[in-house]
């Protein structure tokens, strides 16, 4: 009994030193950047540490999206090994990573989506000099709804008393000015107006404006001029959920392969689907693949719900795949989706997805692939995009 007593104050002993160590190596940093939002963290985060770098700046990043990654000074990309599930003390271990390399600026992506815990990342770990949201979406609805007012005030967590913040969202603009307000933290709105699309059609992949908008903001804010700033971000390598569009062909048979899901959110996913009809002058057969993951039910609902009430007229077929196929399957008819339109694929190769999409297409398909990057989704994606023709306009419709 003695010896668990001691064992547990030295446990205890050292988890306080460890926490005041932690807080030591975080204000040694200068410039602290905290990112959280519902879509498009990642994104920012590349995009910020980018500008800053090609400003003079030192800067690392840590994304927590598709792949984790640490980005250094250089703008190269170490791969985050987690063997365990994942848990938001990592954020201590990633703080000493960089305080033993001297950035003068970090961006961190947030890890958290339970609401206490997004608050412990910014006020415990990273106490950031800026903080950033990209926008509030109905997703992650168990941890942080029911509703969007919910999800917007979660979010709201990691605004830092007495500090700034930058969002790009308008919707729930109202609330988080408000929640601002209660925490004296001076918010300021980025206008995705300011960004053209012939600066949009400079990127190699299909970037959104409000999230360049955002993250110009962010970098004017710590004195990178917007040209220095743009010309960085335009350089830097996406992630690897970023919105893509590979073109392949097989035989006289054509097929435009729509990697969008990354923002498996159903606003997010509708919107691209609205921009490509109005980037795309022929569709041909389209195919909705929708990947799922078995302990994100909930939000294969909100797609299938999506589906429905935004694309029932536009596609020939539904591939499901990943978890959870049959459960996905026998819904359906609740949500008015035919089952005669549905391919039950589940866990398959992805050439095996390939094949049997040219199988069915005409001589002109569209794949909308959207749900989860997980369970085989981004297998599926890097198969296609293996596949693709050699040609810039296909890499990036946003040119043409």
């Amino acid at each position: 009994m003695v010896f668990l007593i001691l064992f547990a104050l030295a446990v205890a002993v050292a988890a306080v030193a460890e926490y005041v160590a932690h807080q030591r190596r975080a204000v040694t940093i200068p410039n602290r950047i905290h990112v959280n939002g519902t879509r498009g963290k990642s994104s920012v985060t590349r995009l910020i540490a980018a500008g800053l770098r090609a400003g003079g700046i030192p800067t690392m990043a840590k994304t927590t999206g598709t792949l984790p990654r640490i980005i250094d000074m250089q703008g190269l990309e170490v791969p985050i090994i987690r063997p365990g599930r994942t848990n938001i003390i990592e954020q201590v271990k990633v703080f000493r990573y960089f305080a033993r390399r001297n950035p003068r600026a970090i961006v961190i992506e947030c890890m958290a989506v339970n609401p206490e815990y997004q608050w412990i990342c910014e006020h415990k770990f990273v106490h950031s000099t800026v903080s950033v949201i990209t926008n509030c979406r109905l997703d992650h609805i168990l941890e942080m709804g029911p509703t969007i007012e919910n999800v917007t005030r979660s979010l709201c967590n990691t605004l830092p008393k007495n500090g700034i913040a930058f969002t790009s969202e308008d919707r729930m603009f109202w609330l988080m000015r408000r929640q601002a307000r209660k925490a004296n933290c001076t918010l300021y709105q980025a206008d995705p107006d300011s960004v053209s699309y012939l600066e949009l059609g400079r990127f190699d992949h299909i970037e959104h404006a409000d999230n360049v908008a955002l993250a110009l903001a962010v970098c004017e804010h710590c004195g990178v001029p917007r040209d220095v700033a743009l010309e960085g971000m335009i350089s830097c390598h996406p992630d690897a959920g970023a919105l893509r569009v590979y073109e392949v062909s097989e035989g006289e048979k054509v097929i435009q392969f729509v990697h969008a899901m990354a923002a498996n959110d159903p606003e997010s996913t509708l919107a691209i689907w609205k921009k490509m009809k109005t980037l795309t002058t022929d569709l041909g057969t389209v195919f909705v693949l929708l990947n799922t993951r078995a302990d994100r039910y909930d939000r294969t609902i909100q797609l299938l719900e999506m589906i429905q009430e935004g694309m029932s007229h536009d596609f020939s077929y539904l591939f499901l795949m990943g978890e959870s196929v049959e459960r996905v399957y026998s819904s359906l008819p609740r949500y008015g989706i035919s089952q005669d339109r549905a391919v039950k694929m589940g866990m398959v190769p992805p050439e095996r997805t390939f094949h049997e999409v040219f199988l069915r297409a005409e001589n002109i398909g569209t794949v909308f692939a959207i749900g989860n990057v997980g369970k085989g989704g981004l297998d599926i994606a890097r198969y296609f995009a293996s596949q693709k023709r050699v040609r810039e306009s296909a890499s990036n419709p946003a040119k043409n």
